[in-house]
């Protein structure tokens, strides 16, 4: 178990953090892009699979929990803009492969 970061004393304590903290990230993504999967075989048209009030609401969320984090909004707003853009992608990609 890595360290907590207010606890690191070395940058290889500080590595060991990121790397771990990495590998969960990877591990939410998957199962987000789980449920990026299900909307997919859920939603009825192709068309419904972009939602634009949805990903404006997803985004201003995250921002606005960076925020009260402490962490920067604009960056997180930015990285979630990304993530999400992509996952209407997939989300398009596993709705044409499930309806051949």
């Amino acid at each position: 178990m890595a360290k907590l970061p207010d606890d690191c004393q070395s940058m290889a304590e500080v590595r060991e953090g990121v790397d771990q903290t990495d590998r969960e990230l990877m591990q939410l993504l998957d199962r987000r892009f789980g449920y990026m999967r299900a909307a997919a075989r859920i939603k009825p048209t192709r068309d419904s699979v972009r939602d634009e009030e949805r990903k404006a609401a997803v985004i201003a969320a995250v921002v606005a929990e960076a925020e009260a984090r402490g962490i920067p909004g604009e960056v997180i707003g930015e990285l979630w803009e990304s993530l999400v853009e992509g996952s209407i992608a997939y989300e398009l990609v596993e709705w044409d492969r499930i309806r051949p």
